[in-house]
């Protein structure tokens, strides 16, 4: 029996391969304030559902970015976290890597849904630092998808549109401290900053050109408050 149970975890890191997929023109730059808008506004409607891809670094944004948008345009919503490896099978310096990731399986799930199939997502919890369960999503005319996998090749057949967020490390950081710092992941503030630092910093570092090459958009996110200006329009157009 499929299982959905309610994930109480969170989402934070991931990256990309080495073949790049470069778009043909150099990406918009828009606000963190004007985002959502800008990205409901580089949809172009068809026959098909589109997929839009928002990715970047660990702390950056793009979830809350994701979120806003699939609430504005009663959109799909899947994080490419949930298509991580279970931590205890994958060496540390590994986890990052999109190899480690189950980022075919994600693929498929979005072919399904691009052709009118649900698709049994998977359920990766942050407190556990593994897959913990199923959930079924039934396909919509707009999927999301947000993690730092998001631009990654294995999904260039399905991307529409393509999103990089960015902000400072130093606000990414105090993002991922207070998730740390008040319970919400299963780490701690100072196994969590070694991670930030040694793995999922500089392992983001050798794939952001390749995001960059794949986006139509970038978002700068300067915002202490990750959801701070992000509203954007207040329906979709």
């Amino acid at each position: 029996m499929l299982t959905n149970p309610p994930d109480p975890c969170g989402y934070p890191v991931r990256v990309e391969d080495d073949q790049p997929n470069p778009r043909p023109t150099t990406p918009r730059a828009v606000s963190w304030a004007e985002a959502p808008r800008a990205v409901l506004a580089g949809i172009t409607a068809g026959p098909a559902p589109t997929v839009v891809c928002i990715a970047g670094a660990v702390g950056s944004g793009k979830s809350t970015l994701a979120r806003r948008v699939a609430e504005l345009a009663d959109a799909v919503l899947i994080g490419t976290d949930d298509y991580l490896p279970d931590y205890h099978r994958v060496p540390e310096h590994l986890r990052d890597e999109p190899d480690s990731a189950h980022l075919p399986e994600l693929a498929g799930h979005l072919a399904d849904l691009i052709e009118g199939r649900p698709a049994d997502v998977p359920v990766w919890c942050f407190r556990e630092h593994r897959r913990t369960g199923v959930r079924r999503v039934a396909p919509r005319r707009l999927i999301i998808v947000e993690g730092i996998h998001a631009l990654h090749d294995a999904l260039g057949p399905a991307r529409g549109l393509g999103v990089l967020v960015e902000a400072p490390a130093s606000v990414r950081w105090a993002r991922w401290e207070r998730l740390e710092s008040t319970g919400q992941r299963g780490w701690g503030v100072e196994r969590a900053l070694d991670f930030f630092t040694n793995v999922a910093g500089p392992t983001f570092a050798r794939y952001e050109p390749l995001y960059r090459a794949r986006a139509d958009l970038t978002v700068v996110n300067d915002a202490a408050d990750p959801g701070a200006g992000c509203q954007g329009a207040t329906t979709a157009p």
